[in-house]
């Protein structure tokens, strides 16, 4: 009886490890991709026009990120102000 015991816990150790991501956001390297499209407008690297290139880039992506959370916490507000009852 031990023996199965210990090989159920086994198992289930890899499918709980997900759950111990305690709601860190994933830090993607955005670096390259605006790297490339700034480097698609001709723009030598050093210049200020990559440097304005890839701070508006930096910018609009921060916009991004804002909007997105305001419209995720405008949905939980939403839901909590407005319960469905069955």
């Amino acid at each position: 009886m031990r023996p199965s015991f210990i090989a159920v816990i086994l198992l289930i150790t890899p499918l709980l490890a997900g759950c111990l991501e305690r709601g860190q956001p994933v830090m993607v390297d955005t670096s390259a991709d605006d790297d490339a499209n700034c480097r698609a407008n001709n723009v030598a690297i050093g210049s200020p026009q990559y440097v304005a290139c890839r701070k508006d880039r930096d910018a609009t992506r921060t916009k991004s990120e804002g909007r997105a959370d305001r419209a995720q916490r405008n949905l939980g507000e939403h839901m909590l102000n407005n319960p469905v009852r069955p």
